[in-house]
Order: C-alpha cells, then sequence, then structure tokens
C-alpha cells in the first residue's frame, strides 16, 4: 500500500498519538489482516519503507524434509520441502531454515479492503483507549469537572469529561444531591478500568474522604504548598467531617490557615459538600493528645490506650474519661462525633464519666454492650 506513512501522519495528528504506535498498531493491522485472510496459524511480518512510503507484509517459511507430512497438510503454504528450497531460495539452506516471502494482500480484493480497514479502526481505538486509561489512572484520587449528559432510572449520574464519559454511581453520591442534565459535577476519580468489551470505564466519587482533602488543596493556598499537610480525615458523607492537619513550616498554623479568615475557606469546601460540617484538629503523633483533640468539642480529662492499631490480632482501645456534662458533646447526634473520632484515630473509643460509668462508641452503656453481644452470640450459637 501506497503513501502508508501519510496516512499514519494523519491519524496521529487527528487522534493526539505518537507516530511511533500509529506506526506499529498499522503494521499489526496487516499482520492481522493477513492472518485472517489465509490462515490464523501463519507467521507474517510486515515492513514499512520509508523511501517509498509504502508497506509490505511478509510470511514467514519454514524448510522441512521433502517427506515431512506438513507439505500436504492444510498449513502446506507455511513450508517449503528442502530440494525445493535449496534450488528456488539458497543452496545452502537447511532444515529448519526460515525466511519470508512478500504476501500481496491486495489480491484477495475487497473482502482485504473491508478487513482491513476494520483491523485498522480497532488497533487505534485500542490505543487509544490505552493512551486515555494511562492519563486517567495516573488521576486517581484527583479532582475532575465534567458536565451530566444522563442520570439513569437507579439514579447512576453519567458524565462527560473532555474526550471521555464517567460514571458517578449513587452509592458515591452525597445523600440528598439531584443532578440533572447540563448540570457541572466536580468528583474525585475513585477507579479506572479498561477491558476488550466495554473499552475504558472510569468511576467517580463525591464520598470519598479523598475528595475532601483534594477540595481542601484546591481552596488552601498553604495545603497546596504542602506548609499544611492533611495526614487522616474522616467524613459521614454530607453530614459531618473530621480532619487531622500538620503544619511543616513552624509560623504557619494549620487549623487558621485552613479555616480561614471568619471561616470563609472552610465554609467554600462545606458548601460544595451540601453544608457537611467539617472539624479541624491538629494532627500529632501522642495518641493520647490526638484522641483528645479528635473528641473535639468535648473537654476530655485524660485519656489511656490500650493495645496497637497497627496489630491485627489485637484491638486498639482508647478508654475517654470525661466530666459528665462532656458526655453528650462527645459522643454527638447519633453518635456521630465519637464514630468521627474512632475513625480518624484508628481506635475503638470507650467513654468514662468521672466517677460513673463506661460508654462505647456506638452510645451505650459498656455493660449493656456486653449483655447485647451475649445475646446475640447465644442467638447465632456462637
Amino acid at each position: 500500500m501506497e503513501n502508508i506513512l501519510d496516512i499514519i501522519e494523519s491519524i496521529a495528528h487527528e487522534k493526539g498519538l505518537s507516530s511511533e504506535n500509529v506506526k506499529e498498531a498499522v503494521k499489526a493491522a496487516f499482520i492481522q489482516t493477513a492472518k485472517r485472510l489465509v490462515n490464523p496459524e501463519f507467521a507474517y511480518d510486515a515492513e514499512i519503507d520509508p523511501e517509498t512510503k509504502s508497506i509490505r507484509v511478509y510470511q514467514t517459511i519454514t524448510v522441512v524434509e521433502d517427506d515431512d507430512e506438513r507439505l500436504e497438510g492444510e498449513e502446506a503454504a507455511a513450508y517449503i520441502g528442502l530440494t525445493r528450497a535449496k534450488a528456488e531460495v539458497d543452496p545452502d539452506v537447511e532444515v529448519g531454515d526460515e525466511f519470508q516471502i512478500e504476501h500481496d494482500i491486495e489480491s484477495h480484493g475487497r473482502t482485504a479492503a473491508a478487513t482491513l480497514f476494520r483491523e485498522i479502526e480497532f488497533h487505534i481505538q485500542r490505543m487509544v483507549e490505552n493512551e486515555l486509561y494511562n492519563k486517567y489512572k495516573e488521576k486517581i484520587g484527583t479532582i475532575v469537572s465534567g458536565r451530566v449528559t444522563r442520570v439513569d432510572g437507579k439514579q447512576n449520574t453519567y458524565i462527560e469529561m473532555e474526550e471521555v464519559k464517567a460514571v458517578l454511581p449513587m452509592k458515591s453520591r452525597i445523600k440528598g444531591e439531584h443532578f440533572k442534565v447540563g448540570d457541572v459535577v466536580n468528583a474525585v476519580v475513585r477507579r479506572v478500568n479498561i477491558d476488550k468489551v466495554n473499552g475504558i470505564s472510569i468511576e467517580l466519587s463525591r464520598t470519598s474522604p479523598k475528595f475532601l482533602e483534594e477540595l481542601l488543596r484546591l481552596e488552601v493556598p498553604e495545603i497546596n504548598d504542602k506548609l499544611v499537610i492533611v495526614e487522616k480525615c474522616a467524613r459521614i458523607p454530607g453530614e459531618r467531617a473530621k480532619i487531622a492537619l500538620l503544619s511543616t513550616h513552624p509560623q504557619v498554623d494549620p487549623v487558621g490557615a485552613t479555616v480561614g479568615v471568619k471561616g470563609v475557606r472552610i465554609n467554600a469546601v462545606s458548601d460544595e459538600l451540601l453544608g457537611e460540617n467539617i472539624d479541624c484538629v491538629e494532627y500529632t503523633s501522642v495518641p493520647e493528645l490526638f484522641i483528645a483533640r479528635a473528641m473535639s468539642p468535648a473537654i476530655i480529662s485524660s485519656v489511656t490506650i490500650e493495645g496497637d492499631p497497627e496489630d491485627e490480632e489485637s484491638e486498639a482501645k482508647a478508654i475517654v474519661t470525661l466530666p459528665s456534662d462532656q458526655k453528650s458533646k462527645a459522643i454527638g447526634k447519633s453518635g456521630i462525633n465519637i464514630r468521627l473520632a474512632s475513625m480518624l484515630t484508628g481506635y475503638a473509643i470507650e467513654l468514662v464519666e468521672q466517677g460513673g460509668t463506661a460508654t462505647t462508641e456506638e452510645g451505650m452503656p459498656a455493660e449493656e454492650k456486653k449483655e447485647d453481644l451475649s445475646s446475640l452470640e447465644a442467638l447465632f450459637g456462637e
């Protein structure tokens, strides 16, 4: 085929691909076409002549003994007898040697043209998808923006972003959110997959803690410049979140910088999250102090640590002692404050009133919890 290099340059420019990659895809398409037209078991190769700008397809022929059974079978065209090879190819050839002969695909007529077109289209499409896959694979955990094109019956939202479409599943949407066609949506890339049947698929999320972290990075220059680091983050999407912040500069207050003057920065992030309340605490590597801060707005008297959160065989537990008038603040509405503090710190938290009873992170007295667990064990026979 003549002028193949011009065709390759045109495809590369149109699809935004490198010429070398397109060249390899076109060669693969020619090879696959030859296999489909002749025999998929035969070995082929393709070469592009830069001077004539043409491509040639070659079939590999193997030299065998004159009485080899393969010379009479369905694959006879892939083999040549030793005597004939010595006469027609090279007098010094031996059994097992291989050589190539040119195969003219155009001799197959319209069938070859149609097959070649489909193969080139297929290989170029796969290459485009691989390029997009690699591009968005690097964007996992970062924010992207797109316009809603469709919302299906299951409330999955389909979003168009530049050259690719993505889906925001209902489970990854903040409770109470509703989108319609034409809305611009921000979300974090959660997962990127690719397969031969469906091509590339991108899943987005607005409920991931990473989405909150990325929103903070965009809104707070100190976080973007890494003067403040978001060490840990815990969310109950649409309701409340806690973030642990660490300053890398002695003159930067991590909480103050993140909250902003009169809360302008944190409120902007909260508005994007449908009014989600965000508690900012300063991170410390001292677990007792970190837990006390995570229990804010409750004022804690003391914290006792039992177990190691990195030890999978034992439960890491924190016994938090506090005045009785702080208990409701520590638990929070429906237990949300103590749950988030536990998620943020990695410790199961048990509250103990000064001179009173213990309360677990589920918001029930510890003794009642033990009885409840015992009844469950009896019910399930464990």
